[in-house]
């Protein structure tokens, strides 16, 4: 379910206020430049966990910087089987699976509330128009997407289960730092299912290669939660969720 934020009572925040402001605009902008380019902002949107901010075959019309929250992209396979294909946190810029024939090739769920600035395309291509820098942040963004499905597949097809995860952990890692969180402690929003889809392994895999890297002390794991979920007829299924559990990295 999507609502849009006009409907909130809380102050609305401008770019000119947002921490996240260079993951989605360039950096140096005059006030001017700030002001024009704040435009491009159509209005944000509040995602439900488990809701949708775009299905496959969607119209593209928009990109879309994640505020608040974390999302997954998923595409299905000609038997209807789910793959994971990325996870987005603050910071990312998303959409751009639907540059390529107008529609949207994947969909992307939000892992939990999260919400998100829309950017609607035909403004983005006015306004790089008259702002060459802004043009040349989104051709940086989009080569970003390039080199890091590039990294996926490296690591799909070279590494193994251990490696895989370790990257996966590293990674995440990263881009917390990059955003000015921990690097050391944080939370994962995805289940064992959804990494080990997005690595290629089982989730039984990912359970065992989690359990031997606490054992040997390069990670620690707080408050780690196996949700049960009770399915129809009264049966109940495990959902393998990691979240919210707190990873502590060792010295990488």
């Amino acid at each position: 379910m999507q609502l849009r934020n006009s409907n909130d009572s809380r102050p609305r925040v401008t770019c000119a206020d947002c921490v996240l402001r260079e993951s989605c605009l360039p950096p140096g902008l005059s006030r001017g430049e700030l002001a024009s380019a704040e435009h491009l902002v159509s209005t944000r949107l509040r995602i439900r966990r488990g809701g949708a901010l775009y299905r496959r075959a969607d119209a593209f019309k928009s990109l879309y910087a994640v505020r608040l929250g974390s999302l997954k992209s998923t595409t299905a396979s000609d038997d209807g089987r789910e793959q994971v294909t990325g996870f987005h946190m603050a910071g990312d810029m998303l959409g751009f699976d639907g540059l390529e024939d107008g529609s949207h090739a994947c969909d992307t769920v939000a892992l939990e509330d999260t919400e998100v600035c829309v950017f609607p395309y035909s403004r983005i291509d006015e306004a790089t128009a008259a702002l060459p820098a802004l043009r040349r942040h989104f051709y940086r963004l989009m080569s970003r997407e390039i080199v890091r499905k590039q990294g996926l597949m490296l690591m799909l097809g070279s590494m193994h289960a251990d490696e895989r995860l370790a990257s996966f952990l590293v990674d995440l890692s990263d881009r917390f730092e990059l955003r000015g969180y921990s690097s050391r402690e944080f939370g994962l929003r995805m289940t064992r299912a959804e990494i080990g889809s997005f690595l290629g392994i089982t989730v039984e895999t990912v359970s065992r290669v989690i359990s031997q890297f606490a054992k040997d002390g390069l990670i620690a794991l707080r408050g780690v939660l196996d949700r049960t979920a009770r399915g129809k007829g009264g049966c109940d299924h495990g959902s393998d969720q990691v979240a919210p559990a707190r990873f502590w990295a060792g010295s990488r």
